[in-house]
């Protein structure tokens, strides 16, 4: 099995990096200088001289609230590069797993989100994400769309390294209380994605591609929820540890509205394919043992 993830230096890609993958599989991760998504020239040669059996493209402009203002920049990394990407993927029969987000939903539902549920984007980054679904719907080639949530781990800019740096540094922390969500560790995904494309070498004639699946971490919580775990963690381990004062959104002010509520269903993927992701909490305890040992650069 040969694998072209797109994305290099993001804390997705880099998990799926330094996966050990099974005996047989060869995975390459490219990044912007390698290949633009947004070249589909770019895209083409790529995809002719790796021959990938399988996609996963982890890429896109994630940054939500410089999002509002750079609408074309993150259109055309969340639409337009995913549309040159399915399409140059359906000309070769090549599957592409396309990873999406939490923030397609608005969290007025008052429940976990399925993957059913009608999308209401409540910001640019949600709505530049959702067209990029749609874009790889309409491509006509093999597809599974996975929408993740709240990512975090030891690459990369996430929550979790930016409360350590902040705990580092003696800062009080001051966080969001009433936004709810699926915190997912990056290392987990990476391993639930190889497990997604293991199950569709396993049983390539009944694998359900061309569906939208949820995946994340395991239970669920607030941001001041999972910094206070990050907190607790990190002084179980012998790192520095601050108090952790909860806020509301109002205290918080940030251009891009966020969903109070994006808590995502994933039993779909669960009872359909067999993939569960474990808590994050444990996820919270990988990455900050792997941070505080000095494996990965804080």
């Amino acid at each position: 099995m040969r694998v072209l993830v797109i994305g290099h230096s993001g804390q997705l890609a880099t998990a799926l990096r330094e996966l050990t993958p099974p005996e047989g599989w060869m995975l390459r991760t490219v990044g912007r200088a390698g290949l633009d998504i947004r070249n589909g020239r770019g895209i083409a040669e790529s995809l002719d001289a790796f021959r990938p059996d399988a996609v996963i493209n982890t890429a896109g402009y994630t940054a939500v609230d410089e999002a509002e203002d750079n609408v074309e920049e993150a259109y055309a990394l969340n639409r337009d590069g995913p549309a040159l990407l399915a399409r140059e993927c359906a000309e070769r029969d090549v599957p592409l797993v396309h990873v999406s987000t939490d923030y397609v939903f608005d969290g007025r539902k008052g429940a976990p989100y399925r993957e059913e549920d009608a999308p209401a984007p409540p910001n640019v980054y949600g709505r530049s994400k959702l067209a990029g679904e749609e874009a790889v719907r309409e491509a006509g080639g093999r597809f599974c769309i996975i929408r993740t949530a709240w990512l975090y781990g030891p690459h990369g800019r996430n929550f979790l390294r930016t409360m350590l740096e902040k705990a580092q540094r003696g800062e009080p922390l001051r966080v969001v209380a009433d936004q709810r969500g699926t915190p997912t560790c990056a290392v987990h995904l990476a391993e639930g994605l190889m497990a997604l494309l293991s199950r569709w070498e396993d049983a390539p004639e009944s694998f359900p591609w061309n569906r939208t699946w949820h995946l994340t971490g395991s239970g669920e919580a607030t941001w001041h929820g999972l910094a206070e775990a990050i907190m607790d963690a990190s002084r179980r381990l012998g790192g520095p540890a601050v108090s952790v004062e909860a806020i509301g959104t109002g205290e918080h002010p940030a251009k891009a509205r966020r969903p109070a509520d994006s808590r995502l269903d994933c039993s779909a993927i669960a009872r359909e394919v067999g993939i569960r992701l474990p808590h994050w909490r444990e996820g919270v305890e990988e990455s900050l043992r792997r941070l505080l040992k000095g494996e990965v650069s804080a």
